[in-house]
């Protein structure tokens, strides 16, 4: 906008209030022509209650957590491999048992003569007819009696089996975590959403008394296109809550396995204890050097020594033993009147390996090496617990006190927008000391919201990190009870 002066000899007197008048009345004109659409949206906007949650179905934590562990596929998984090593367990011992086969046969013979012969049982050689069948069966056991590569293989595969189980436990309390990050990012979004709402009306009573002190003259035209951004601002806010709650009540649904839309369940006390939870740090400490997924890197290392036993004794020489007995007959299988010949045999044998293509070297060597990974693994988790039992306490209590702080920066930033809006009504403040204002208090309400839930997340991560649910080390009477 161009401001001209004119003479004196027009006016009497130079027209730059005059200008500014002028431009005020084109700015006022402006902000009326924009305010219905914003006032219109915003009305709306702090109309609706929860609009994201229609058509979905509450859901506690514990509810969420117990379907995903029951629906997760990784948890099913995991459940998959404690049932396969169950059965390298029992294959292992089964390693010990003999062999043992049956056969059943029977044929016919043709001759030109139309007839064949057979031995009875007293020696001597008869002929019969070809027409008639012959049948025979027997049974046979063998076993390998000294195999020494049989008792370290059972040790790993039990071994194994105990690290199955170990990796269920530490899958079942990740998946719970993976909930709950979810969980508590719909709860934070509903909270930024709720702030949102209420930044919205402000700024829509903010609008209406920027233009009644416009009309009066007692502020210029900007306040007012001010408080028509300020509603512009509010309204994204609101749309960027709704949309990371929408984002985690699918995340949460994909995670439960549900087929029915979920979300977060509010007012869930199980939440709001984790809020004022008081934790032993000794006590988190000591179980994460004993956590689950130690013990299972304990277990596979154990494992990893037996299949080093394991082949070593490839060089070992086995002993084995067979045993047979069968018979054959014009009877069914000798009963009747035709009773077999059955004739037995037991064989032992010792055998010894000397050469074969260097793969007992091989076999080794990458058994070796299995074991020096195993240590390696075993060794860093140990230091991984340490590491992130520290991250994971100082992250628990310094969320705890910014919630004290943020809470007692909330009281003080509410006072202060009421006494700068009153200031601001007096004419004694500009609209920039109530924006300052009223952004410090939107300021100080996200920072309570993302303590919460860094607080929350602390308490998952400790529960993820130790395998056992956080009552185990809590101390007082404010800990948490799954």
């Amino acid at each position: 906008m161009t401001i001209q002066l004119q003479p004196r000899g027009i006016s009497g007197r130079w027209g730059v209030r005059t200008a500014g008048r002028t431009g005020g009345r084109l700015l006022l004109v402006l902000g009326a022509a924009v305010l219905p659409v914003f006032a219109a949206g915003a009305q709306g906007a702090t109309k609706t209650q929860d609009s994201v949650s229609t058509g979905t179905q509450p859901v506690t934590l514990s509810e969420a957590i117990r379907l995903a562990r029951q629906n997760s596929p990784a948890s099913v998984a995991a459940r998959g491999s404690v049932e396969s090593g169950k059965v390298a367990v029992r294959t292992a011992y089964g390693a010990f048992l003999p062999s043992i086969t049956a056969s059943f046969g029977a044929g016919r013979q043709f001759t030109g003569a139309g007839s064949l012969t057979r031995v009875n049982s007293a020696g001597e050689t008869v002929t019969i007819a070809g027409d008639k069948w012959n049948y025979n069966n027997s049974l046979g056991f063998s076993a390998q009696l000294f195999n020494f590569q049989n008792i370290p293989n059972l040790h790993a595969a039990k071994a194994e089996a105990a690290a199955a189980t170990q990796a269920e436990v530490t899958q079942s309390f990740t998946i719970a975590l993976n909930v709950e990050q979810q969980f508590y990012a719909s709860l934070s979004a509903l909270e930024s959403e709720q702030a949102a709402r209420t930044q919205l009306a402000q700024a829509v009573q903010q609008l209406d008394a920027s233009r009644r002190r416009v009309v009066a003259g007692a502020a210029t035209a900007s306040d007012s296109l001010t408080a028509v951004v300020q509603i512009a601002n509010a309204q994204l806010a609101l749309r960027t809550a709704q949309n990371a709650r929408r984002d985690a009540n699918a995340t949460l649904t994909r995670l439960v396995g549900s087929s029915v839309p979920l979300s977060a369940a509010l007012n869930d006390p199980e939440v709001t204890a984790r809020d004022t939870v008081q934790i032993d740090s000794a006590a988190v400490v000591a179980r994460a050097e004993a956590a689950p997924n130690i013990a299972q890197d304990v277990y596979l290392l154990a494992a990893a020594e037996q299949r080093r036993k394991a082949a070593r004794a490839a060089y070992l020489p086995t002993i084995s033993a067979n045993y047979s007995r069968g018979g054959s007959g014009a009877g069914v299988y000798g009963l009747g009147n035709n009773p077999f010949i059955y004739t037995g045999q037991l064989n032992f044998s010792l055998s010894i390996p000397i050469f074969n293509g260097f793969q007992r070297e091989g076999q080794l060597a990458n058994a070796a090496i299995n074991q020096a990974n195993a240590a390696a693994t075993l060794r860093d988790a140990k230091l991984a617990a340490q590491q992130l039992s520290v991250q994971f306490i100082d992250a628990l209590r310094l969320g705890q006190e910014q919630i004290l702080v943020q809470t007692a920066s909330i009281a003080a930033a509410t006072e202060n927008v009421r006494v700068v809006q009153q200031r601001y009504n007096l004419g004694l403040s500009t609209i920039v000391d109530l924006l300052t204002a009223q952004t410090t208090l939107n300021q100080a309400q996200a920072n309570l919201i993302a303590a919460r839930n860094t607080v929350r997340l602390a308490t998952a991560q400790i529960e993820a990190l130790i395998g056992q649910p956080l009552v185990t080390v809590t101390t007082g009477s404010n800990g948490v009870t799954r």
